[in-house]
């Protein structure tokens, strides 16, 4: 089977020309100019942008959400993911109950994503339960093709909480089989005396979210994580950077010479603190994430970040919780609220409108925050994330020219609201093909649900080589 991609304007994280990609099968086989060549279908692209699908490195389909026993949306509302112009997510694989990590990925591999996933996926290891197992688990990443572990230095007192005698322990072992740590950086015990001061006060509603959990917590948790990797040498990732402080951090420890890389998140760059305050508790609670929306001053400076280099990637950190049941567990305290919101079918568009329609990043920075970064950074590269021959043909075809607003009707995610109900949004996302089959056509899923394929990671990936 052949496809031709043709009159589309082809943009790629290095160039942008209008031209033609050649698909046959699953891959791309040929780009270019007037390739003359014969196919099954063609796509007239005229007036579009033909980019790569988008890969979202940090997601959290079918987690435990700690209400009860009840789970995130599962793999089988990834159909709102690739409408939304994401091909491939990089998902978070938490230790089950009493379960290592190796384990627990296989299950989520072979049980929880599989006749679900709509779009391809790899997997991030996740300490949820420190055991001593997991340490030598780590050996094994490689022939799984597992190339990140991911730990949290915040929830004291809960199985999330990793100390640092084993975060270093962790470090040790990720070097020696080449696989990048991911660290949530907050400050846990501070965060614990600060909640608990909240809740003695009685402030009990959203807004003491972000009261509890200042940007400086978060900074000392950054400078903390970066001074432990740079004493063993493992490259260092930063999940969802929120905040000034946080960065300075990040520079001050690239000046010593650590290894130190960071993403942000579509929330922390469109969205301040005062959604926290909306007297409604329904759509306050909607925004309870960790770490907290931050100032106006701070997203400036994440924009700024992402345009020089110094952050490498915007994830959506997509967490499926609904607010008509889940989050009502903290309507009387909102230490009990369950931290995420949803985003990964809103990412591509919220970027293109907030960040390249407003003159923060180029067509070019854009694809290589969204798709090519994220593909190096977890070892998928170029198999995704970009444009090449030989690449796995995951292929957005986007028309610029369109506008609107943002409504969950449009994209439903799977539980009941949209983070960006009633935004602005310029530009949408028309066609998708993930492996060269038709996924999304004029905006709405056309695919199958299990379509979705689980992608090995190499080892030694970008933050090792060099992004």
């Amino acid at each position: 089977m052949r496809t031709l991609i043709k009159n589309g304007t082809i943009v790629t994280d290095r160039n942008e020309f209008i031209g033609e990609v050649l698909i046959e099968d699953e891959k791309i086989i040929a780009i270019g100019q007037n390739l003359n060549t014969s196919a099954d279908k063609i796509i007239d692209a005229k007036d579009k942008l033909v980019m790569p699908g988008g890969v979202d490195q940090h997601t959290h389909f079918s987690a435990l959400c700690n209400v009860g026993d009840r789970d995130t949306a599962g793999y089988e509302t990834t159909d709102s993911a690739i409408v939304g112009g994401t091909t491939t997510i990089i998902d978070f694989a938490p230790q089950d109950p009493d379960t290592g990590l190796l384990d627990s990925i296989d299950y989520r591999i072979n049980v929880r994503a599989k006749n679900k996933a709509c779009v391809d996926f790899s997997l991030h290891a996740m300490v949820t339960y420190l055991m001593d197992s997991i340490f030598d688990e780590i050996d094994e990443f490689p022939e799984r093709g597992i190339s990140n572990i991911k730990i949290f230095m915040a929830y004291n007192g809960s199985p999330l909480h990793v100390d640092d005698g084993s975060y270093y322990r962790i470090l040790e072992k990720a070097k020696k089989v080449g696989a990048t740590v991911f660290v949530h950086a907050e400050n846990g015990e501070i965060l614990d005396f600060l909640r608990n001061e909240c809740v003695k006060k009685g402030q009990l509603t959203p807004k003491y979210h972000y009261v509890s959990r200042p940007p400086f917590t978060e900074a000392e948790g950054v400078r903390r994580a970066a001074y432990l990797a740079g004493k063993v040498g493992t490259p260092l990732y930063i999940a969802h950077v929120t905040c000034r402080e946080a960065l300075d951090e990040i520079v001050e420890a690239k000046g010593k010479g650590i290894n130190i890389n960071g993403e942000t998140c579509t929330h922390y760059l469109t969205t301040t603190k005062e959604a926290l305050e909306n007297p409604d508790f329904n759509e306050a609670a909607k925004y309870v994430c960790s770490p907290a929306l931050r100032d106006q001053e701070d997203i400036d400076a994440l924009w700024e970040a992402l345009n020089s280099g110094l952050l490498t990637g915007i994830s959506s950190d997509h967490c499926g919780i609904d607010v008509a049941e889940l989050k009502q567990a903290g309507r009387e305290d909102f230490t009990q609220i369950p931290n995420g919101s949803p985003g990964a079918g809103d990412r591509f568009s919220m970027i293109w409108t907030y960040g390249v329609e407003t003159g923060k990043i180029s067509r070019q920075k854009f694809v290589e925050l969204i798709a090519t970064g994220p593909a190096k950074i977890n070892g998928i590269f170029p198999q995704k994330g970009t444009l090449e021959v030989g690449s796995d043909a995951d292929i957005v075809i986007f028309d610029p020219a369109w506008t609107g607003e943002v409504h969950l009707a449009d994209n439903p995610n799977g539980v009941d609201y949209n983070l960006y109900e009633g935004r602005k949004q310029i530009g949408k996302v028309e066609t998708v093909l993930l492996r060269g089959r038709i996924a999304v056509e004029n905006g709405k899923f056309v695919g199958e649900y299990g379509m979705g394929h689980f992608i090995p990671a190499k080892m030694y990936a970008g933050c090792y080589t060099g992004i």
